[in-house]
């Protein structure tokens, strides 16, 4: 897919728009996209190692069922 043809399909469509409603939605969505960070971006370094850390202990079998869990911390539950 060429980025820029679709690019200039979208603008040309855009042009043509008359529903007040629909230009609405396109502008909220713009604003949204521009104001949006990612989550990833706003937690701490320790929080990101560790869930690095947890990814990696997954991708090696070290896991624990859910059952498992479940049983050790029943009475919290």
């Amino acid at each position: 897919m060429n980025i820029q043809a679709e690019k200039l399909k979208l603008i040309e469509w855009l042009a043509g728009l008359t529903d007040q409603t629909l230009i609405e939605r396109v502008k909220l969505l713009k604003e949204t996209q521009s104001t949006q960070t990612d989550w990833w971006e706003e937690i701490s370094p320790a929080e990101r190692d560790a869930i690095d850390q947890g990814l990696e202990d997954a991708r090696n079998g070290k896991v624990t069922a859910h059952e498992e869990v479940r049983k050790r911390y029943e009475k919290w539950l």
